[in-house]
Formats: structure tokens, C-alpha cells, sequence
């Protein structure tokens, strides 16, 4: 078993807790001024401030010591929503966008999600793969060291379990724990354009069970939104595929309020995400079930469109993560740092909830919270080094990244 002592480090990390934190928690995080953490064969043994730490050890069990010389040292990002599976970015779309075409004018006129499943399609499997792998490299550079991955521009059964073997290679060929999403419900295809009822009968009826026989994806996703899935269209699919097995999460009105985070709160969902425009009668709802809102403060700066109302949930007790939404359309970034400095100056976010926001409730939206999204003892020694003195420098220092070491499972990835 190899061990390994980082000390001289200002630490931060949210506070572990039963549940997501949420409302007067969601900000609960501890710090150690002069701090110190002790890992043996990847999972942290030890943390604390340096002196108790150094008092718990003798010189023989250090194999490795890293001075980290007064940097902060904070959990490694935890990004709970990404499409950073596809093949060809769509640059000529976003200068439509910012022209002032309206995103669902560009899908009805078969661009946005539907030009994606036709790269998508045409691409080889290892041609996908190169693709995905170079923007999930970048990902682990800015410090993301866990990721969910959606498939969802294949629209047929074939390509989407295509896009899953993909999603599937990246897990096992790169340092970053990958939860997996099937996303089959992310558009309605051009050749059920006039009956999307089909579709969804065919998802059920076909895809669905395919993607639960070939057992790699472990969440199902649907695009809840007014000219895309209905709610009640929504609903027969999450239930088909919990019945499958699989654990559910629900894009939520982005654009309208329809009634997404009314149902991700019925259902219940593990999260709902996007929610620009839920009410706050059904954000209630999703408090009081317990779904995670997974915002994706980017996509809403892509789009230009007002940021969801991350302080209102909070005060509602709603457990907010946060998600860089990486996609070839709509939010093509994969930097969490970006992420974390606007949730703090455009969504009036603390720091401290900012960072929980990015950590902590992330691992809990994918059921990962006793794996990672802390510096907890028994946990994986997933970490970054910052190049300041609080995880406030992830906002500060704007238009860069702050990380300059990225550690999973104690050992230095990038």
C-alpha cells in the first residue's frame, strides 16, 4: 500500500451530512489554516490541521510527502450534468443564437440537439471516443475528477447504445470516476416529427429495455419541455425505466414552466435540472421530496437568458449542485472554475455554497456522496491544489483556472 502526506495546505471541504445539504446548510464547510491530510492506497486516513495529523504519524508510514506550500487544497469537482459525448461542435449555430434566433426555432429547423445526432450517427465509435476523450482530458485539467456523461444524440437504439459503450471506454481508459446517463428522451427525431407518442412508444417498448439489458447505464434523463417531451410523455418514460432499474433525473423547464419540477418532485427524481423557469410552488415540491436542483449557471450566460434562482432555492431548502452542462450547442465548456465563479457573482451564491454547490451535492445527485465530494475520512483522496488562499480565488481571478494540481486518488493526474 503506497501512503501519502500533503501538508502545509489551507483546506476547505463541506461538511458531510446524511442528507444534501440544503437551505442553512448548504454553505456548511470546514477549513484548517495550516492543514494537513494523510492518504494510504487512495483513500484519505487522515485530515485535519497539520499538527494533529503529524502527531498521529510515525516517519515510517509516509511514503510520499508533498509540500504544498500554503495553497488551498479543496475536494476535486464534482460535474453532475454533461453532454460531453458528441462528435462535431456546432459554431455556426452559436452565431445564429447570439444573432438572436431562439433555440427552439433552430431545433424545429432540424439544427440544435438534431444536427448533433447526425454527426453523431455518421461518427465511427473510435472516432466518438477521441472526441469525447479530448474534451473529458480538459474536463480532468480544470479540475474535474468526477463526471456524468448523458448519451442522447442517437435517437435510435443502435447509436445510443453506441454512445454508451463510448461513455463506458472513458470510465475505464481515464483516471475519472463516470456515472452514466442514458438520454435517448433528449429530442424527438425528424421521422417522428408529426407523432412523437411513437417515439416514446418505441423508447419503451425497444430502447429502453435494450439499454437495461447492455447494463451500463445507470440513470435515465428526459428532456421535459414544451416542444420536446410532454410532462405526461416524460412520466411513462422515468417510470419504464425505473422499472428497468434504472435511477431517474429530469431536465426541468428550462425554457417554460410546464410542470417538470412538479413531476421530478412526484416521481421523485434523484435531481431536476435546469429549472429557469420553475415556479416556486413546485420548487417547494422538489424540497420537500428531496431532489437535488442541478443548475447549469453557463448554459443560462450561453443562452443569455435570466440565471435560476439558485438564492430562492436556497431559502427553500432545496439542495442546489452545480454543472457545467457541457454540450457542442447550447454550453460548450467544460470548466467547472467558470461554473463556480458565476454562481457567486451572477447567481448570488456564497463561496461556501458555491463550493458545496460544485462538490458535495454533486456526488450526492449521482450517489456518489460516500465515495467522493469531501475530504472525509474512509473517502477517495480526490483533490486540487488552487493557486490562492481560499476557493474564493475560483471566482476572484476571473477568465482563467486557479488549479494547478489535480489529485485522484492520491496520485497527481494533471
Amino acid at each position: 500500500m503506497i501512503s501519502a502526506l500533503f501538508r502545509n495546505a489551507v483546506i476547505y471541504s463541506p461538511v458531510d451530512s446524511p442528507v444534501p445539504l440544503s437551505g442553512v446548510t448548504q454553505g456548511h464547510v470546514t477549513s484548517y489554516k495550516k492543514g494537513a491530510l494523510f492518504c494510504k492506497n487512495g483513500i484519505i486516513e487522515k485530515v485535519g490541521e497539520e499538527e494533529d495529523v503529524l502527531r498521529q504519524l510515525s516517519s515510517d508510514e509516509v511514503d510520499m510527502e508533498v509540500n504544498c506550500e500554503g495553497s488551498c487544497l479543496i475536494p476535486g469537482f464534482v460535474d453532475p450534468h454533461t453532454h460531453i459525448c458528441f462528435a462535431d461542435r456546432r459554431e455556426q449555430e452559436f452565431s445564429l443564437r447570439i444573432a438572436g434566433t431562439p433555440y427552439l426555432e433552430i431545433l424545429k429547423a432540424g439544427g440544435g440537439i438534431l444536427s448533433s445526432v447526425h454527426a453523431v450517427k455518421k461518427a465511427s465509435e473510435d472516432e466518438l471516443f477521441e472526441s469525447t476523450l479530448t474534451h473529458v482530458l480538459s474536463a480532468l485539467e480544470l479540475g474535474t475528477t468526477t463526471i456524468e456523461i448523458k448519451s442522447g444524440y442517437g435517437l435510435d437504439t443502435e447509436t445510443e447504445l453506441k454512445m454508451l459503450r463510448v461513455i463506458q471506454r472513458i470510465r475505464k481508459e481515464t483516471p475519472l470516476d463516470v456515472a452514466i446517463t442514458f438520454m435517448g428522451a433528449h429530442a424527438v427525431p425528424k421521422e417522428y416529427k408529426e407523432n412523437p407518442d411513437e417515439y416514446v412508444r418505441l423508447m419503451i417498448e425497444e430502447m429502453i429495455p435494450a439499454i437495461s439489458q447492455q447494463g451500463i447505464a445507470e440513470f435515465c434523463d428526459v428532456f421535459c419541455e414544451e416542444g420536446v417531451f410532454s410532462v405526461g410523455q416524460s412520466r411513462a418514460i422515468l417510470e419504464a425505466a425505473r422499472k428497468h432499474g434504472m435511477k431517474l433525473r429530469i431536465h426541468a423547464d428550462e425554457v417554460h414552466d410546464i410542470g417538470g419540477a412538479k413531476l421530478a418532485a412526484e416521481l421523485p427524481t434523484i435531481s431536476a435540472e435546469h429549472l429557469l423557469a420553475a415556479s416556486e410552488e413546485n420548487l417547494k415540491a422538489m424540497a420537500h421530496a428531496g431532489v437535488i436542483a442541478n443548475l447549469l449557471p453557463a448554459t443560462a450566460y450561453s443562452l443569455r437568458k435570466p440565471y435560476a434562482s439558485a438564492r430562492r432555492m436556497i431559502e427553500l431548502s432545496v439542495p442546489v449542485a452545480l454543472a457545467t452542462d457541457c454540450n457542442p450547442g447550447s454550453c460548450f465548456t467544460e470548466s467547472m472554475p467558470f461554473v463556480f465563479g458565476l454562481a457567486v457573482m451572477n447567481m448570488h451564491m456564497t463561496v461556501e455554497e458555491a463550493l458545496v454547490g460544485t462538490t458535495l451535492n454533486g456526488a450526492w445527485s449521482l450517489g456518489m456522496e460516500k465515495k467522493v465530494g469531501s475530504l472525509s475520512v474512509g473517502k477517495q483522496a480526490d483533490f486540487l491544489l488552487l493557486d490562492g488562499e481560499s476557493p474564493a480565488v475560483l471566482a476572484y481571478h476571473a477568465g482563467v483556472s486557479p488549479v494547478f494540481a489535480v489529485y485522484k486518488k492520491g496520485v497527481r493526474v494533471a
